[in-house]
Formats: structure tokens, sequence, C-alpha cells
């Protein structure tokens, strides 16, 4: 079963350019690694009517907006193995936290079990997986093809008296 890191975070918006060169190379790095989807959102309606603004969950100052992000692996266990050698890899381990374009420490950020999956499209892309195609029937150019690869894999060509 999939499985999902999510975060949110809050990041100024002077930085956006900044961080979306950070947020463009990490994901290289966790598609590198095995990660099968790798998304970063940048604030755009957070002014909602309803439940608690993400803006006010993650405490952003006036001159800030959330990033909304997520990366989608195989299992847990993918996730696990994914993550330890991404925080390995050089081009993250050795970035400072202290330069980041963002406060590390109001990052919140945990690992979510899928419980509905859907997308637009998946059932007929599944339909006609399902469907199965008829063989198309070999042409002249394939029978040839065939009996030279068994006539070198028995041997015959070059071994002639």
């Amino acid at each position: 079963m999939a499985y999902v890191d999510g975060f949110v975070l809050p990041v100024p918006k002077k930085s956006l350019a900044a961080y979306r060169a950070i947020a463009k190379m990490a994901s290289n790095i966790w598609i590198e690694y095995g990660a099968l989807e790798y998304r970063e959102c940048w604030g755009d309606d957070l002014k909602t009517k309803m439940g608690i603004p993400f803006t006010k969950l993650a405490k952003t100052k006036p001159s800030e907006t959330v990033v909304f992000a997520w990366i989608v692996y195989k299992s847990r266990a993918s996730r696990n193995s994914i993550n330890a050698k991404v925080m390995k890899d050089p081009r993250l381990a050795n970035m400072d936290p202290k330069k980041m374009p963002f406060d590390c420490k109001r990052m919140t950020y945990g690992g979510f079990k899928i419980i509905v999956e859907k997308m637009a499209g998946a059932k007929k892309a599944k339909a006609s997986a399902k469907k199965k195609s008829k063989p198309r029937r070999a042409t002249a150019k394939d029978k040839a093809a065939t009996i030279a690869d068994n006539t070198v894999a028995l041997g015959v060509v070059g071994n002639t008296p």
C-alpha cells in the first residue's frame, strides 16, 4: 500500500524563488532514490471560512504564506529506506538549516497511510489493461528472424562441412 509524507510550513513570500530552487533540487533527489511522486504547493487561496485556515495552523506572519507538500512512496518500508538514503545524500546533508529560506523549526511533518485513493482516468486505464489484445499475426519478416535466431542458437551457422 502506498505511503505519503506530508508537510506544512510557513515560508516568507519574498523567499519564493529561493524556496522553489531548493524544492526542485529536493524533488530530483527523492525521485532519484525511488519516491513515486513529489509535490510542493505555494499557498494561494488560504482565507477559508470553514475549519482552521492553514495560515492559522502554521501561525504565519503577514509576510508569509504556507507551503503544503507531499511525497508518495510505494510503501512505508520504501519510504523509510528512501528517506535514509536522502538524509545521507551530500546535496542535502551539507545544507545549513540556518541558511534555509524558511524556519525549519516551524515545519510540521508526518507519515500517512492512504485510506482513499482515486484518480481521474484510473478506471479507464485499469479496464483497458484488463482487455486482452488479439495477438498480431506473424509476418514473413518475423518468421525469417525467428529462423535466423534459432539457427544461430543451435550452432548451425558456421558449422557446415
